[in-house]
């Protein structure tokens, strides 16, 4: 026992509840701190409440502690977009290559309180709520916190730091007052406005439940995601400055005037348009890279902490679930030797989170710009053509990327050569045409 170490993970969001199960379930002391109030107090922080999109991936990471079956019951499915034009119509993109392939929308709230109770129902987890990260100490793998109710400064038991507070967070932070941290942060020039469009009467979706609508604009975009209960949660991405920014749409005049024009037929859903722009700020987006992701055996980093992604490929809770299994993995591997752990931890996931990042930015542009364009639609079916066709050996980018868990960077890489292999049989059979030509002349 005195080489089982306590575990002290700072945030309780997504990443960092499925950590402490999956170190609850394996036996470990695990202590949470949360600077956000516990869920059951009824003291409400939602955070960021875009809705998620769970895939492959996140659906195997859940399964690994139990939890697959049950946040499933709770999701939309969502079988492929369906895209709002300007000029009126609708257009529905299936995701997948096979029809049962869907992404699944729930609630970001939702689904972290039903991992936080699955956390706080194992015995060795111990969860703290209401507590800032002050500080850590790298070297002996303690934090110190402040209970923001009681002013009463706490410091975790020495052991191993999990650095799961997000984009912004603390425990990274510290590591990058370290020698040889390195660290880059870029925004994009868009942030993003949460909207609404609420059910029926009867308590039924108002548009098509199983997709994922795009209202795509060129230089920005709206979205809206399904709700169990009938609702949609809606998501404008504009510029922060410029044509069509926020910079330009301030009040209720501008803003009924901009929906009307750019979104006429979602403003007749948004019954409370006006109030959620009022009510809901304009965040920004950013993209987190760092390395290393620990230091020494004391500090290990995860999720958004390692390796935070703009929204747009619906991957970004899904990579952190997958860092969750291949963390515990590598401590099995070499437990007691946390160093060796989390080295091979890094050298595993690094690679695929910083591929992630630039899918995520791509598929924004190709979302906002391209979906609604017939070249856009006509290489998608093509796409398919050539999966039905050739099996296995031709796998589209997205269905690698949300219905496999093929590591991000490889999906990437294996996209990357069936293009060159297919330039090269056109350019072959280009040939072959021009000298058969020839021949018959």
């Amino acid at each position: 026992m005195s080489q089982t170490p306590t575990f002290t993970l700072v945030g309780a969001g997504l990443g960092g509840a499925l950590m402490a199960i999956y170190l609850g379930r394996e036996g470990y002391p695990v202590d949470v701190f949360e600077r956000r109030a516990d869920p059951q107090s009824g003291r409400i922080d939602a955070g960021r409440s875009i809705n998620l999109a769970i895939s492959v991936r996140g659906i195997e990471a859940l399964r690994g502690v139990g939890l697959a079956e049950d946040v499933l019951r709770r999701a939309v499915p969502m079988r492929g977009r369906m895209i709002h034009p300007m000029e009126g119509g609708l257009t529905f993109q299936p995701y997948g290559v096979r029809a049962d392939q869907a992404i699944n929308s729930i609630s970001r709230a939702a689904l972290n309180v039903t991992l936080i109770e699955a956390a706080r129902a194992l015995p060795n987890v111990r969860l703290h709520f209401d507590h800032k990260c002050t500080g850590i100490n790298p070297e002996t793998g303690q934090a110190q916190f402040l209970n923001t109710q009681t002013q009463q400064h706490v410091e975790s038991r020495p052991g191993v730091v999990v650095g799961a507070d997000g984009a912004f967070s603390a425990v990274r932070a510290a590591l990058q007052r370290l020698d040889r941290f390195d660290f880059s942060q870029s925004y994009l020039a868009h942030g993003y406005k949460e909207l609404c469009i609420p059910p029926n009467p009867d308590g039924s979706h108002r548009i098509e439940a199983n997709a994922l609508h795009i209202w795509p604009r060129k230089s920005f975009m709206m979205i809206a995601l399904p709700n169990l209960e009938g609702s949609f949660t809606c998501t404008l991405f504009w510029a922060h400055e410029g044509a069509n920014s926020a910079a330009e749409v301030r009040t209720d005049d501008e803003v009924r005037c901009f929906f009307e024009r750019m979104f006429p037929d979602a403003v007749p859903l948004m019954p409370t348009l006006l109030e959620d722009f009022r009510c809901n700020p304009n965040p920004s987006l950013v993209t987190v890279r760092c390395a290393p992701w620990h230091h020494l055996g004391k500090v290990v980093l995860l999720g958004d902490a390692a390796h935070a992604v703009v929204p747009f490929y619906g991957q970004g809770a899904n990579c952190a679930f997958e860092d969750c299994p291949v963390l515990l993995d590598c401590i099995r591997r070499h437990a007691p030797n946390m160093e060796a752990a989390f080295q091979e931890y890094t050298v595993r996931r690094k690679r695929n989170a910083d591929a992630l990042a630039d899918l995520a930015i791509g598929n924004f542009l190709e979302m906002r710009d391209k979906t609604g364009s017939k070249m856009f639609r006509l290489k998608k079916r093509g796409e398919k053509a050539l999966h039905k066709l050739l099996g296995s050996a031709y796998l589209p980018l997205y269905s690698m990327v949300s219905f496999s868990t093929i590591p991000y960077a490889d999906a990437v890489d294996r996209a990357r050569m069936q293009n060159r292999r297919l330039l090269l049989a056109s350019a072959i059979l280009a040939v072959g045409a021009a000298l058969l030509a020839t021949w018959v002349i």
